[in-house]
């Protein structure tokens, strides 16, 4: 089922949601919907409900973009830090290891969550997984 927006109105005949309010909140840890309550109980597990406005996030589906995203983020940032500090400097390689192992696994660790929480966000936006009121449908191959 496909969704466009017209005039402020899905086409399905439900409301938009802010899809750039909604992740930003999902990106601080917070409720995509209300914005105030908590949207993660550890590091990367989120709460079944919001503890404020009592919206249910248990049934979000991120899977592994978020660390697909990450991936693509903090690679970007290293190799291009690596190669611009290569090309302007002669420093040994073991120097690069201890400056830029460390680097990447701190950015991989600060990003994961905010970008979890993100998806999340878009995912109530765009009433995906579960966030519109209706199950999951698994597609099949259709019958021939």
């Amino acid at each position: 089922m496909e969704q466009q927006v017209f005039g402020g109105e899905l086409h399905s005949g439900r409301p938009a949601r802010p899809l750039w309010g909604a992740m930003l909140r999902g990106f601080r840890g917070h409720c995509p919907h209300c914005g105030e309550g908590r949207l993660f109980r550890s590091f990367l597990k989120t709460v079944d409900r919001c503890e404020h406005c009592g919206e249910e996030i248990y049934h979000h589906r991120a899977d592994d973009l978020p660390a697909y995203l990450v991936v693509v983020i903090v690679g970007h940032i290293t190799l291009g830090g690596f190669l611009a500090v290569e090309v302007m400097s002669d420093l040994p390689m073991w120097v690069h290891m201890v400056v830029w192992i460390p680097l990447t696994i701190a950015l991989a660790l600060a990003l994961l969550m905010p970008i979890k929480g993100a998806v999340v966000g878009l995912q109530w936006a765009l009433y995906m997984h579960g966030f519109g009121g209706e199950d999951d449908v698994l597609d099949s191959y259709p019958e021939r």
